[in-house]
């Protein structure tokens, strides 16, 4: 089987998370930078573009390098699936760097092959182990957040300061709707609500000076 193209995959779980240490290591390799295809999304599953652009264009004989087992993804089932699917579906080598008895085109006798696959499942479980245990730290500092006080979501718009000034003109028709959802920035419903809130404040106030 002849070598066609030599190809790189990085994935990084976040936008504002950097790819360079794996980008270093292909370089190091010499692989082109057209052949290195980048994600930044979870590993939980293959539903990735850089991922399914790579696919499409692996050939039976080219050789694809990942930095570790978990740049490949995060799901223990889904990394077997994948593998199987490159090495001995489409004929594809695959080498991790960080793991050098991870790479397809050596030992490829029956033993060689056994030792690989087991390998592979428990570096899988590894991978899948730690995605469950990012989720449950990232869930517990939530938790912890929220008994701090920290509030989650989009911050809740106040109302203006004449507010109450806003209504009395809104009530006389001075204001249209639209007008004083402009001038509050907010949205209808969330205007009637605020006004609600409003008028029960108005009444909690009157009755504890009454």
């Amino acid at each position: 089987m002849i070598l066609l193209e030599v190809y790189g995959y990085c994935r990084v779980s976040g936008k504002d998370q950097c790819e360079s240490r794996q980008t270093f290591a292909m370089n190091e390799l010499h692989i082109s930078p057209s052949n290195i295809f980048i994600d930044k999304q979870s590993g939980k599953n293959f539903n990735r573009p850089a991922y399914k652009t790579l696919v499409g264009k692996l050939q039976a004989g080219d050789l694809l390098y990942i930095k570790s087992i978990d740049r490949l993804g995060r799901n223990y089932e889904d990394i077997q699936v994948q593998w199987r699917m490159l090495t001995k579906g489409m004929g594809v080598d695959v080498a991790v760097i960080d793991i050098p008895l991870l790479d397809t085109r050596l030992n490829k006798d029956l033993m060689g092959t056994f030792i690989a696959d087991l390998f592979l499942q428990i570096l899988s479980f590894i991978a899948q182990n730690e995605l469950v245990a990012i989720r449950q730290r990232q869930s517990e500092g939530i938790a912890a957040a929220r008994v701090r006080g920290v509030r989650f979501g989009r911050p809740v718009k106040g109302t203006p300061d004449d507010f109450g000034e806003l209504l009395w003109r809104w009530g006389k028709k001075q204001l249209c709707t639209a007008e004083v959802l402009k001038i509050c920035g907010v949205s209808q419903s969330t205007f009637y609500r605020r006004r609600a809130e409003y008028f029960t404040m108005q009444g909690q106030a009157r009755l504890s000076h009454s």
